[in-house]
């Protein structure tokens, strides 16, 4: 067995990967967790064991529950302005607390069911609010000792080897990555600024190397390979151990698909991209959208009321924008928005908009960080422009550009541009050519992923991205 040096790494965890597991499991321990500890505070109260609940406790659970989701504590390793999951639980369980205790005094049913007395929901919630930062602080050290204990092989390198791999260490800091490879002079120098990163030559014999505890075998020149080094790779696969494209693997790690990574005969080949003309799944998805939108113009209108006095007290112009977009298929399209710039704020020609624009006005920063300024889209989708959840539509100036400096980029006009979309809620604020090569490797990981639950999962995503402030 080879031995494979390796130096520890002392960074934030913040970019380690989430088994899929791991968001259920806390979600279970916590509905557990709140039985339990309601259980212990009406002994603690009252003396007594509680038999059942009524629709008061499920509403309480629910609300708790529906607190700790936005505020993202079932990812533990992340950090939102600064705070971390226990801090952020802290918080959530705060303001859980502060609306239970509003509504027992504004519904004046203090007293009348045995939960609703002597402070039994609240001592509960203060005994959770440990439990929820214990468990968070267990998986944490889990996911921590999980991924220092991941080991990749990657076997080849080339251009999109190399991409890969400065993707892996910048992604997945923990994590360890062994390359296979001809001698290349990019590779040997990454390999000597990462100290998790194992860069060998002349090793062609895979049999040599079918020991090692790999966490996968990541394939990036498949062309190469002899057919003894395709019967090894089979052996490796029957072993148990997932062998991967470089496609794939962005894929099942970061859920985005590069397009730098991606060729023909991948495209071709794989599976998905199921919102095909005339499929059900797009029929669907346009009976949903004509649903939900109705619904939403009718609960949203004097919200939309509102926004609108703002704009016209806080400068003068137009309530309305409209600007030409990039729809279905490449064909042009108007889309509508609540003015949030100084009226000619354009007078100089298309320009990117920054998250600290001048041109934006004091009211609409704030549209735009609530993304009220994008209700008027629902127009939009009722009339068959646009779709709930998609793509965000680009601007047809940035489009040329964009075309000829990011490859499959127009793939993703092969569906309805969205309000809101995969992109939009994993990917932070960004307006350049880098951040529209980012974005768009998440909005083809959606079109070749759909499913009414990856656009459920998108609602309730921007819902947390929205009441979080971290919209556009």
């Amino acid at each position: 067995m080879f031995n494979i040096p390796f130096h520890g790494y002392r960074g934030s965890i913040q970019l380690l990967k989430i088994p899929r597991f791991m968001p259920v499991l806390l979600l279970v321990g916590d509905i557990f967790g709140l039985f339990v500890c309601l259980g212990v505070a009406f002994w603690l109260r009252l003396g007594q064991i509680f038999e059942g609940f009524d629709t008061v406790v499920c509403g309480f659970i629910l609300l708790v529950l529906a607190g700790l989701y936005l505020a993202d504590t079932y990812h533990p390793d992340t950090q939102i302005a600064g705070l971390r999951a226990p801090a952020r639980i802290v918080v959530s369980t705060l303001i859980a607390g502060g609306i239970t205790s509003a509504l027992i005094y504004l519904s004046g049913t203090w007293g009348q069911y045995p939960f609703l007395g002597r402070g039994i929901l609240l001592v509960s919630l203060g005994i959770f609010t440990i439990w929820a930062v214990f468990s968070r602080l267990l998986a944490v050290k889990w996911l921590r000792s999980h991924a220092e204990q991941s080991l990749w092989l990657m076997l080849g390198a080339g251009k999109s080897g190399i991409k890969f791999a400065q993707m892996f260490l910048e992604q997945n800091p923990l994590g360890r990555l062994v390359v296979l490879a001809e001698a290349d002079p990019e590779l040997t120098e990454l390999a000597k600024t990462a100290s998790n990163l194992s860069y060998i030559t002349g090793s062609n014999d895979l049999s040599a190397w079918s020991q090692q505890s790999w966490s996968g075998v990541v394939v990036a020149s498949p062309k190469d390979f002899s057919d003894i080094q395709v019967q090894q790779l089979m052996q490796l696969r029957l072993q148990g151990i997932p062998i991967y494209r470089l496609p794939d693997i962005c894929e099942t790690l970061w859920y985005k698909l590069p397009s730098s990574l991606l060729e023909d005969s991948w495209l071709a080949f794989s599976a998905g991209f199921n919102l095909v003309p005339g499929g059900i799944s797009l029929k669907l998805k346009r009976l949903v959208d004509l649903i939900l939108t109705g619904l939403l113009l009718i609960f949203l209108f004097p919200l939309m009321l509102l926004a609108m006095v703002a704009i016209k007290l806080d400068s003068r112009g137009s309530v309305f924008y409209s600007q030409v977009r990039t729809g279905l298929y490449g064909k042009p399209f108007r889309v509508y928005k609540f003015r949030s710039m100084y009226q000619d704020a354009e007078k100089r020609g298309a320009q990117w908009a920054s998250q600290r624009d001048p041109r934006i006005t004091r009211v609409g920063y704030w549209l735009r960080v609530l993304r009220i300024d994008e209700l008027p889209q629902i127009l939009n989708v009722l009339r068959g422009d646009m779709s709930l959840i998609g793509p965000r539509p680009e601007r047809p100036e940035f489009d040329v550009k964009l075309k000829e400096t990011i490859p499959y980029y127009e793939l993703r006009y092969l569906v309805k541009p969205g309000i809101t979309g995969w992109a939009q809620v994993l990917y932070p604020y960004g307006a350049s050519v880098e951040d529209a090569y980012e974005k768009l490797a998440y909005d083809l990981y959606y079109i070749k992923n759909y499913s009414l639950w990856l656009d459920i999962a998108i609602a309730f995503k921007t819902v947390r991205v929205v009441l979080l402030g971290k919209g556009r």
